[in-house]
């Protein structure tokens, strides 16, 4: 897959009392597309349940660019930017872009698979292969060198 791009609308409740996007919106934006690809994509949650799998995050981290205002047309891609052979460790990318051509915002996630009933970082089963080999890579992706 060459690119994965979603709309998102901005509500009267994402903004701050300066009247733009307020900071925590951003990564719920992320935290959407990040599941709307997966749930597209072969990844449910009922199929995560299924399986005793779920996503951690250990670092997110957000670079504002430009405000984002009530009304912009808003637009969210993923990308895959790095990750482990077995897809069991993993850093995704967006941008968020305001009116056709304005970066605004560039989030970055660092993550892993949770065995959800061990309470531990596994590696994925082959389910997850498939759907992770669809994932749009950055143009600077790279290999992790690590197995697990």
């Amino acid at each position: 897959m060459d690119s994965y791009v979603k709309p998102v609308e901005i509500r009267w409740s994402d903004l701050d009392p300066n009247f733009h996007v307020r900071h925590s919106v951003y990564y719920d934006f992320g935290a959407y597309i990040r599941m709307c690809f997966l749930t597209e994509n072969g990844l449910p949650p009922a199929v995560l349940v299924e399986h005793n799998l779920g996503p951690i995050l250990f670092r997110e981290e957000c670079l504002f660019k430009r405000e984002v205002h009530f009304g912009d047309i808003i637009t969210i891609n993923l990308a895959l930017k790095q990750c482990t052979p077995t897809y069991s460790r993993w850093t995704f990318q967006h941008e968020i872009i305001k009116n056709g051509d304005t970066v605004a915002a560039i989030i970055t996630v660092d993550g892993a698979w949770l065995d959800t009933a061990k309470r531990r970082l596994t590696v994925p089963s082959e389910f997850v292969s498939p759907t992770f080999e669809q994932l749009p890579k950055a143009a600077d992706f790279k290999w992790l060198e690590r197995k697990a």
